[in-house]
């Protein structure tokens, strides 16, 4: 087997879940259907959020916000696994296995510092209600939103030119079902030091900032609910982050899953499995945490819902004037 740099290396190879060829009609049918439920389910949140002035507030900019890096993440990896399932192929271009590796890091990032930006927003409502709006502009929003987008951007290009400075076998097989970093630096013919010292560092300062942030934001609000006299206050405003902490913990919760499984079995079947937790499930399942644990939310979406139903009805009364 010859070893070159990217331009020998064409394309790479994309093991996917299963070897089995009876397994991929199963396996198609079920990513296609989870695919077309989470763009779904979150584009619904998106319009329901935009159509109703009610949401028009920081916590459902940002909700709104974490539906669209959803749609984003399961998009960059589940079609090209529709297409090789389909197609009975392995391979992934080398632009495109860059190009997937790029954005799996920089949504999988925007979904880190979006969470903390949610606890952040619950936290000033809850524990400084006074300067909330104050506190909570759109302009601040909107700002908090693009530095998010600004640091994981040239974070992940960093990564992406470290890995274009690297050689490959002429044929290079990724055990799975996507490009990702940890497993193209597993296969790499390259000394991987200079790259594994800028992603566990940046993994570190990433991952520490965003979960101290919501610890923290969480440590004071259960505070100030102590402090309350009243059941009902407590109760109501508590309620406002149960759909965020079963949106993190689903979240780091999975995100541990890889990391374990990474680090425990020798696996990759059960490594991609487990991936499969962290970029397809949890995307999926968000728009529902939301939409079953949030009253505004699920008003926005039966009003949305009753407006797409009379709509026709209404468009088919005047073709018949």
């Amino acid at each position: 087997m010859g070893t070159g740099n990217h331009s020998g290396a064409s394309q790479f190879l994309l093991r996917g879940l299963s070897d089995d060829p009876a397994l991929q009609p199963l396996l198609f049918g079920l990513f296609l259907s989870m695919y077309l439920v989470t763009v779904l389910g979150n584009l619904l949140i998106i319009l329901a959020v935009s159509s109703d002035p009610h949401l028009h507030t920081p916590m459902y900019f940002f909700l709104s916000n974490l539906s669209f890096v959803d749609i984003c993440v399961i998009s960059t990896t589940v079609p090209k696994m529709l297409v090789n399932v389909e197609a009975q192929s392995k391979g992934i271009s080398y632009t495109g296995c860059l190009t997937q590796v790029y954005f799996v890091m920089v949504f999988i990032g925007l979904d880190h510092f979006l969470l903390t930006l949610m606890a952040y927003d619950r936290f000033v409502a809850i524990c400084h209600p006074l300067h909330y709006m104050v506190i909570m502009n759109p302009r601040a929003c909107v700002l908090l939103v693009l530095m998010c987008w600004c640091i994981i951007f040239w974070v992940a290009l960093v990564h992406v030119l470290l890995i274009m400075q690297m050689k490959f076998s002429t044929v290079t097989e990724i055990p799975h079902f996507f490009c990702e970093l940890t497993k193209i630096l597993k296969v790499t013919c390259s000394d991987t030091l200079i790259i594994n010292i800028y992603l566990y560092v940046t993994s570190a300062l990433l991952g520490l900032f965003p979960i101290s942030g919501i610890l923290y934001s969480y440590s004071q609000i259960i505070s100030s609910l102590m402090k309350m006299s009243s059941s009902t206050s407590k109760y109501k405003a508590f309620s406002t982050c149960g759909s965020h902490l079963c949106v993190v913990s689903l979240f780091y919760g999975t995100g541990l899953g890889v990391y374990l499984s990474s680090a425990v079995t020798r696996s990759s079947e059960k490594s991609s499995v487990a991936s499969v937790m962290y970029t397809v499930v949890t995307p999926m399942l968000n728009p529902f945490i939301y939409s079953m644990r949030n009253k505004d939310v699920k008003g926005a979406l039966r009003k949305l819902v009753n407006r797409g139903v009379s709509c026709p009805l209404w468009v088919s009364g005047l073709s018949s004037l």
